[in-house]
């Protein structure tokens, strides 16, 4: 590997047409080279679950064959793991493996909302909630990057949907811009500076994100201190020119050399500043220095070692929904069992799209459960499954047959379910939230012979439960990578106790959804009608019911949470609350339990959720232990973004602390007194009577000038809304002979 350059003499030397191609990528995943400057070209790959390196030609949506590396478990059992710690571990190995393949870049991870769980490309994002979705995130990057390769922080930004994706412009206001869907990426950057960052396809309030100065510089940039670099989405890119500009620094894949030429004409004629130019190319070349040490040291890849890891994540990730005392199987009910469903033998274990990994093994958790057991457990398939191949055009009344017939003098039904691979894919949305008609005629049928009836999932996303009486216990394993089989076994025979947690709400039904009526959107449009209230924000505060709420997830044992004290210090943006908790595992065995720390602030001048997550520990602890668990909440934690200031603020006053097991799981509330900012709004020529009033200066400007009495008056109350203007048309209110003008001088 080449020795690393000295990237400002490399500038200095570069050709025009030269730091043009270096924005731009070589091919389908290498940067550009520059040989005569000792310039190498870099590959970066997709992610994020695992290192998906293509090893012929380039297709980006996974047809072609890629070579073997460890399939961890997609964001969505991680982001049901609640454990940064773990996040971290996982992404140690990815960065191993991705420095042992010679890539410079894994891309990946994907922290988009989950703003309707009929996106697509759930399986591929942590959570419906920021602060999760950005702790977590930011661990996965530590870790890979602390193996000397780098990341993409995806899809920046406002990229919740597959439907019309490299198009639709997705309106929505800026306190939900700023509250809901930008957090995320500025707790990553914040923590852990991903290399690179990566823009997503969609418009954003009719921009395109790659050629949105707002978004790659002002905030980016210019608000959060982003170091590295920023490159498309796999054509993101509209205009080339106008991205430059923005902060849209390197363009993939390649375009042929057809935009370097826009670009070099663009400085050759004075519209594009050279400066712009030598900025985007400083970052591809600092990016490339950055990479080379690690390539040229690629160190060992324990296979082994990264399977059990995945095991464990896929086991961490898992939440148990529902048990009514069946499992853990003890070993006579779990040598009496019997497995049904094709997923039991055929995992579904990862998402369809450009992140599919070539697993260097794959467990299936029959195989698994026989040799756990010792026992040849009987299968029966049961259904057929679209996509797999000998059971998509299978007899599906005879597989129910038979499954009823394995089920009869079963101890146990272990029953394998879940989404076909078709259901959920990169490149479209779903259509609904239900499991297969022919998987559910098996489950009512099995249920009716056999009383002990355990579901197994596998889906990248929420699937609607209205099944679930049928079933003693219900086990969602997401899509559990290529461990997933063994860590299924693992949960079901009381060798790994639960510890996954909800990452995203499951609802009742689809019309019950936040976006339920904006999405995807028409016309080219998606609008984000629902502001802050997405995911449990909506639930919680509308008080609709729910499957299963946010951070839920049960375990073999059980956990009490005992005197409840929260600190306030400071006041205003240097506000802080210190919130602890004793935590006891109340049961017989070891277990971990997930403490949530929800915020409300019901005294907010603006609606807020009626709580939203601000912190979360996850406590490992023996039987009968006890644990004081501290969780320390900051100014940010107890803000909210102002539209008109137009920067977070904290309100102050009344403020909820709620710590639990879910967001509908509340174990201790208590209430604190937070000291508020003094929030005064400018006064313009559009603002009403009561911001007039409500304006220090205003107040004293305009007071002398009304009739007495009627600030307080029903005609004072039903004329606060109208602007000051209109009550000085009406004759109500004489601003002297400087008007209107003349008073907002004077303030």
């Amino acid at each position: 590997m080449t020795d690393v350059f000295d990237v400002e003499r490399v500038l200095a030397e570069l050709t025009l047409e030269e730091k043009a191609a270096l924005t731009s990528g070589s091919d389908f995943w290498h940067t550009d080279a520059v040989e005569r400057l000792g310039v190498p070209k870099v590959m970066v790959t997709d992610g994020p679950h695992g290192l998906r390196k293509q090893a012929t030609s380039a297709d980006h949506l996974g047809l072609g064959e890629s070579v073997p590396a460890t399939c961890f478990p997609p964001a969505a059992a991680l982001g049901s793991t609640w454990n940064p710690d773990l996040l971290r571990r996982v992404g140690v190995a990815l960065g191993r493996e991705t420095r042992g393949n010679d890539v410079a870049v894994l891309l990946g991870p994907g922290i988009n909302m989950k703003r309707s769980p009929l996106c697509g490309r759930n399986f591929e994002y942590l959570a419906e909630d920021p602060l999760l979705a950005g702790d977590l995130g930011a661990a996965l990057v530590t870790g890979v990057q602390s193996e000397g390769v780098g990341t993409s922080l995806k899809h920046f930004a406002v990229n919740n949907q597959e439907s019309d994706r490299m198009r639709v412009s997705a309106e929505v206001d800026e306190r939900t811009l700023r509250e809901i869907y930008l957090p995320a990426f500025e707790r990553v950057v914040k923590q852990a500076q991903p290399w690179t960052v990566m823009c997503s396809y969609n418009k954003i309030n009719g921009t395109y994100a790659s050629q949105n100065h707002w978004l790659l510089t002002e905030v980016l940039r210019d608000e959060w201190g982003f170091e590295g670099l920023v490159v498309s989405d796999w054509g993101a890119v509209y205009q080339r020119v106008p991205g430059l500009v923005a902060g849209m620094d390197l363009e993939m894949p390649s375009s042929g050399g057809r935009t370097d030429a826009e670009i070099v004409a663009a400085v050759q004629d004075g519209t594009l500043d050279p400066e712009v130019l030598d900025v985007a190319a400083r970052r591809v070349l600092t990016l490339i220095a950055r990479a080379l040490p690690a390539l040229a040291d690629p160190g060992t890849i324990d296979h082994d070692a990264h399977h059990e890891l995945a095991r464990e994540a896929a086991a961490a990730g898992s939440v148990l929904l529902k048990n009514d005392g069946v499992l853990p199987l003890a070993t006579d009910d779990a040598r009496s069992a019997v497995v049904i469903g094709e997923f039991a033998r055929t995992p579904r274990y990862q998402g369809a799209g450009s992140s599919q990994v070539h697993p260097t093994r794959l467990d299936d958790a029959l195989t698994a459960l026989r040799a756990a057991t010792g026992t040849e457990l009987p299968f029966a398939a049961g259904f057929s499954v679209a996509g797999v191949a000998g059971s998509q055009d299978a007899d599906d009344d005879a597989l129910l047959a038979e499954a009823v017939d394995a089920a009869k003098d079963a101890g146990t039904v272990l029953l394998f379910l879940g989404l076909p691979a078709p259901d959920e894919s990169e490149g479209y949305d779903r259509t609904h939230l239900s499991l297969p008609a022919n998987q559910l005629a098996v489950l009512r049928a099995v249920a009716e012979v056999n009383a002990r009836v355990v579901v197994v999932l596998a889906n990248g996303s929420a699937v609607t439960v209205e099944w679930q009486d049928h079933a003693a216990a219900v086990l969602e394993c997401w899509l559990g990578g290529q461990a997933g089989g063994s860590a299924a076994a693992d949960l079901l025979l009381g060798v790994r106790n639960p510890s996954g947690r909800l990452a995203e709400t499951i609802p009742h039904r689809l019309e019950d959804t936040p976006a339920f009526g904006n999405f995807p959107g028409d016309n080219g449009v998606v609008r984000y009608g629902e502001g802050v209230l997405i995911g449990y924000r909506w639930y919680d505060t509308r008080k609709i019911d729910v499957a299963y709420p946010f951070g839920h997830g049960l375990s073999y044992t059980s956990f009490g949470y005992d005197d409840l004290a929260a600190e306030v210090t400071g006041a205003g943006a240097d506000s802080a609350v210190r919130v602890a908790v004793t935590v006891t595992n109340t049961g017989e065995r070891a277990g971990t339990e997930v403490v949530q720390v929800y915020v409300g602030d019901p005294e907010a001048a603006v609606l807020r959720p009626v709580r939203e997550l601000k912190g979360f520990a996850a406590v490992e602890l023996a039987a009968g232990a006890s644990q004081r668990v501290e969780i320390e909440l900051d100014g940010r934690d107890l803000s909210y973004w102002h539209p008109g200031l137009r920067r977070w603020v904290v309100g102050g006053g009344r403020t909820v602390i709620e710590v639990g097991a879910s967001s509908r799981d509340i174990r201790a509330t208590t209430e604190v007194a937070v000291t508020g900012e003094e929030i005064v709004l400018p006064l313009d020529a559009e603002s009403s009577f009561a911001e007039w009033l409500a304006h220090p200066a205003g107040a004293r400007v305009l007071t002398p000038l009304l009739p007495e009495g009627m600030a307080e008056s029903e005609m004072g109350t039903m004329l606060s809304d109208a602007p000051l203007r209109s009550l000085i048309g009406f004759g109500m209110v004489d601003p002297g002979a400087d008007g209107l003008e003349g008073l907002l001088a004077r303030v």
